[in-house]
């Protein structure tokens, strides 16, 4: 067994956290001893509370790995977005495009179905490897933002037949993302609710720009939650929990929340 001292101030895209005593998973097989675990990926959508409770693992760099064969693409649950991003630039595969600036690994992509509008991993999927076994898309609950997934991903296979990699589509995501902050967030905070903006529906409530502490909604887009410097977990709950409370009491919306909370 191995463990691994993480500082999440650090290691998260929000800068959040404390350091926390992290096991270590190098093969399948250590899964068994860490039952009680939750796992977690490269802490780009992930929100770490300065002492948390929970008992965290995490695959190591034996889960990152690309392999091409016989148009199958197999890649380890470890891999990070811009790994396969740039192996599928390389090798001229299409359908991978939107992953250029998408943080996380692979297993976080999956088991959020993450992308950018209709772009998303569940589009060009073939199979999944879970600790369960292999399981075929048609097989996953795929859904805007979800997966039904609640178990580690090991591996994923893509198949990898669809050539002419779309350098106008990379444009076109780049500019989608223009107005993003550049501030430390988790990325977008809530799902949008079906027929609704989450951001305008936080701004209509009068949150875009509000700021407890060091953390904010931010001025730019307002479902984004950045951290201004030395933002503090209870500041970014207080806040998360302000937007739920006002957008349900006003517009009668339950917001969803993308990011992943530990306490």
């Amino acid at each position: 067994m191995k463990f691994e001292q993480i500082n999440f101030a650090k290691q998260t895209s929000i800068r959040i956290g404390g350091i926390v005593n992290v096991a270590i998973i190098e093969s399948a097989d250590e899964f068994k001893n860490f039952n009680n675990y939750k796992i977690i990926g490269g802490g780009n959508n992930l929100l770490v509370s300065e002492n948390p409770e929970t008992k965290l693992m995490m695959l190591s760099k034996n889960f990152d790995y690309i392999y091409l064969e016989n148009n199958i693409l197999r890649v380890g649950g470890a891999t990070p977005n811009g790994k396969i991003f740039n192996f599928a630039k390389k090798n001229n595969l299409t359908g991978f495009e939107f992953l250029q600036n998408i943080p996380s690994r692979l297993g976080g992509l999956i088991k959020m179905n993450a992308g950018m509008k209709n772009y998303e991993i569940a589009n060009i999927i073939h199979s999944v490897s879970t600790l369960s076994g292999k399981k075929n898309r048609a097989d996953i609950n795929f859904k805007y933002r979800f997966s039904g997934i609640d178990e580690p991903i090991i591996e994923a296979e893509f198949i990898a037949n669809n050539f002419g990699f779309s350098h106008e589509l990379v444009e076109l995501f780049k500019n989608m993302r223009s107005n993003q902050p550049k501030e430390p967030s988790a990325g977008s905070l809530f799902k949008n609710p079906e027929g609704y903006s989450a951001g305008k529906l936080i701004d209509e409530v009068g949150l875009k720009g509000f700021r407890i502490g060091d953390m904010a909604w931010s001025n730019i887009h307002a479902n984004f939650l950045i951290n201004l410097g030395g933002g503090k977990f209870h500041e970014a709950i207080e806040l998360i929990n302000l937007a739920e409370t006002r957008v349900f009491d006003k517009f009668g919306v339950k917001l969803t929340r993308e990011v992943c909370i530990v306490l």
